[in-house]
């Protein structure tokens, strides 16, 4: 979004219109959509990068989960009720999230940080998430705010639940493939490349003999839990 007067309205009002919110100052959704690698690039900008709204929104979006998650599931532990909220509350979600409502067209990025579309824009996508919610709560308050989360997060809650998304991927895989098939998963590192410092495996999971899926990662447990994720899709469980 290239920033100027006659635009600036124009595209504040299709993000708001979006968001279901009008702004009453206007600075807050545009701190909140700000990278800090787009001041790098336009010293003359003055507003800050969402930084501290994303700290914000964070903590403002804990408090609303939590409280959502202890209402819906009174029977629930602790321990579950944690990891039901870190699942519906992680990189992947916020980014997806994000991604639905059409954040990223609105993102003023650096040049560089434009270009890519890897996995540094999903955490650009999901910190530019809690930061909407950071200038949500300033500009109108927890309810508002409440209700943007509630709008956007909470019906994937059933969906982490019935699924037990809310376990790792090797955990749920395991707990799977025991009760369908009898079996143990197991992982083998299949390769590596890249210098040390960059390093990226590719891990294959088995049932027995059979590879049923691979994965990959700058580290063996991020492969694993990729070849799990991705051995689940292809079992169609």
């Amino acid at each position: 979004m290239e920033i100027n007067n006659e635009t600036n309205s124009v595209e504040f009002a299709k993000l708001e219109s979006i968001l279901g919110i009008s702004f009453t100052d206007k600075t807050n959704l545009l701190t909140a959509i700000t990278h800090r690698s787009y001041l790098n690039e336009h010293r003359d900008a003055t507003q800050d990068h969402n930084e501290r709204y994303e700290f914000l929104g964070d903590a403002v979006l804990e408090l609303v989960v939590t409280d959502f998650l202890f209402k819906k599931y009174p029977e629930k532990p602790e321990g579950e009720l944690t990891a039901i909220r870190a699942a519906l509350v992680n990189t992947v979600s916020l980014a997806d999230a994000s991604t639905r409502l059409g954040v990223n067209d609105f993102l003023l990025l650096s040049k560089g940080e434009a270009k890519d579309m890897g996995r540094a824009r999903q955490y650009i996508l999901a910190n530019a998430f809690e930061a909407l919610i950071g200038g949500i709560y300033l500009d109108q308050g927890y309810e508002k705010a409440e209700q943007f989360i509630a709008d956007n997060l909470f019906p994937r809650t059933e969906e982490i639940v019935e699924k037990r998304l809310w376990q790792d991927a090797k955990s749920r895989l395991q707990e799977l493939a025991q009760e369908k098939e009898n079996v143990t998963p197991s992982y083998q590192t299949l390769g590596q490349e890249g210098p040390d410092h960059d390093r990226v495996f590719t891990v294959g999971v088995f049932f027995g003999e059979t590879k049923v899926a691979e994965g990959t990662g700058r580290a063996k447990q991020e492969a694993e839990q990729e070849a799990a994720e991705n051995a689940i899709e292809t079992k169609g469980w």
